[in-house]
């Protein structure tokens, strides 16, 4: 481990560990998240001087009112299709409880789509942090949440002028009465394939009518949704695809004609409806034609796969709390569980591969906002974002199913949030991509055309480069997975004919070894403010990575030294 900085904090200045009371809700997921309050200091200064004060708010409200919302909605009141009025009318209607509803339109009226369009500087990492957020409690709201913000990414960004002065403040309301996005791309024939997209579009007047069948099609019943057609006598493939948005509803107040077939029954997520949408002539305005539909509906999914890579780690850190919560109050064999070391070391995986996908999750986010002033960054944007979305969906599968294991028969059962959280995290690997979509993403970024090899392996080189010399030995290992990293990259581009066989196998690499120069680089700040805590969190994860049995052979493991600090975020000495 590192040795100890010059700048040791007084005794004032070093914050208590925290302590975990028996039960999550009613507490507030920001103030108790001092690993995220750190990263953000740290890699975005002014931050939390703008705007902690309303996450610490969202944070409250999320573990309260939010967090009774999911129970309820998650099992006594999911969504209903109504097919039927009262006067016998067909109309296919979604059914929401209110509860839902009123917790959906608070989420927009806090600001977690609008903040960003309201002021010039406002980056959407607030967005982001937000999302972040809801994740600890309710991923079906932060789906459509997600989807409605990747909307008005597009409108905003790509969409003609005039669509969207029209629809764009429909998105960006913050009264109670804002339109929620969907974003449609899969069909059943074709799945992650949206080239392969059969809805074909006709051209009616101004608009255009579209018919064909979405098969999966989340937050159905929203009120503006994006998705992809082929215009009628446009070619194959993705080249001729157009993306276009349609209204839940037509500018004269009928419904359009959309007619959702029926609600998918799934694993997790099931207070969020997800239906199979028939397009039947629907009424819908072009956003981005042929041959550029495609690459519309990619930056929406852009958008919404920084949002997973965050949402995994905000799951995550819930899982971690719901841990501690247990573990610090239960009894077994005479003696509170915390101290027993098999559970310690149980509780120090969790957490380090918390903080490894919390700092994945937010170099994407802070990328986005990056690439968004500058189109030139979008290639690093485009790499962060695949790795960042596999690695942190993976992760947080893995920590639900260990803190059902850690909390043990009552984790198991549906009256604790750990059943519910796994369910939620098998959403995280399938949504916008799963992973051997993401690994062919980046095959495509690590060719000369975008140049991704060389800012992955730049990235790495410049955190190796600014570490301190105290640090020589984590220096060294991560040297030693760089250097794997740029064999495997050679590797690939002497023989790109591999490139399918291998890809899965460098998504993992180069996700793992990001990770560990992003804890490094963590490491490295905090050694400069006197505190060792996120070294020797560091210190394991690379451990992990490069196949070493913590603890044994080795002396005195500081993971099982230090735990309470650790978990409860105190300070470390080097």
């Amino acid at each position: 481990m590192p040795r100890k900085s010059s700048q040791t904090p007084s005794r004032q200045d070093r914050p208590e560990p925290l302590r975990f009371a028996p039960e999550t809700r009613g507490q507030n997921f920001f103030a108790l998240d001092r690993n995220l309050q750190q990263l953000l200091r740290q890699r975005a200064p002014d931050f939390l001087d703008r705007y902690g004060e309303t996450l610490t708010d969202f944070g409250e409200w999320v573990a309260g009112p939010l967090d009774r919302q999911a129970a309820y909605s998650d099992r006594i009141a999911p969504p209903r299709l109504e097919a039927f009025d009262a006067q016998g009318e067909a109309r296919h209607r979604v059914i929401y409880n209110s509860d839902y509803l009123a917790c959906h339109q608070e989420a927009y009226a806090r600001g977690v789509v609008a903040l960003p369009y309201e002021e010039a500087d406002c980056p959407h990492l607030i967005s982001f942090a937000m999302g972040y957020l809801l994740s600890h409690t309710d991923i079906a709201i932060h789906c459509p949440v997600t989807m409605t913000g990747a909307l008005a990414y597009v409108l905003c960004d790509i969409a003609p002028k005039a669509v969207t002065e029209t629809y764009l403040p429909e998105l960006l309301r913050r009264d109670g009465k804002t339109l929620s996005g969907g974003t449609w791309a899969t069909e059943l024939h074709g799945g992650s394939d949206v080239g392969a997209t059969q809805t074909e579009a006709l051209r009616d007047g101004d608009g255009w009518r579209l018919t064909g069948l979405k098969w999966f099609a989340s937050n159905s019943g929203s009120g503006l949704n994006l998705a992809t057609a082929r215009p009628h006598g446009a070619p194959e493939g993705g080249k001729g695809l157009a993306c276009y948005l349609l209204p839940d509803r037509l500018p004269d107040g009928r419904d359009n004609a959309i007619w959702i077939r029926r609600l998918k029954e799934k694993v997790g997520t099931r207070a969020l409806a997800t239906g199979e949408i028939e397009l039947r002539g629907a009424w819908a305005l072009e956003v981005a034609g042929p041959p550029d539909g495609l690459k519309c509906m990619m930056e929406a999914l852009e958008y919404s796969r920084v949002h997973n890579a965050v949402a995994a780690a905000g799951l995550h850190h819930r899982c971690f709390l719901e841990v501690m919560s247990w573990i610090s109050h239960r009894e077994a064999f005479g003696a509170v569980i915390r101290g027993y070391p098999m559970i310690q070391d149980s509780v120090v995986t969790l957490l380090v591969e918390l903080e490894a996908s919390t700092a994945l999750a937010f170099e994407s986010a802070l990328a986005f906002d990056r690439a968004f002033g500058d189109r030139s960054a979008r290639p690093w944007l485009r790499l962060v974002t695949a790795l960042a979305k596999y690695r942190t969906a993976e992760s947080a599968v893995e920590a639900a199913r260990r803190s059902v294991e850690i909390i043990g028969g009552n984790g198991y059962t549906e009256e604790w949030p750990s059943a519910r959280l796994y369910r939620d995290a098998m959403v995280l690997p399938v949504w916008e991509g799963p992973a051997n979509i993401q690994a062919l993403e980046l095959l495509r970024l690590l060719g000369s055309r975008y140049g991704g090899a060389e800012l992955f392996l730049g990235r790495i080189a410049g955190i190796i480069g600014g570490l301190p010399s105290s640090m020589s030995a984590e220096k060294i290992d991560l040297e030693s997975l760089r250097a794997r990293c740029e064999a495997g990259l050679s590797y690939l581009a002497d023989a790109p004919e591999e490139g399918p066989a291998l890809a899965r196998r460098l998504l993992d690499l180069l996700s793992e070894t990001l990770a560990s120069a992003l804890l490094l680089e963590e490491a490295a700040a905090g050694l400069a403010q006197g505190n060792a805590r996120k070294a020797v969190i560091a210190r394991r994860f690379l451990d992990l990575r490069l196949h070493r049995a913590p603890g044994i052979g080795a002396g005195a493991d500081p993971c099982r030294a230090n735990f309470d600090k650790l978990v409860g975020y105190g300070v470390v000495d080097g």
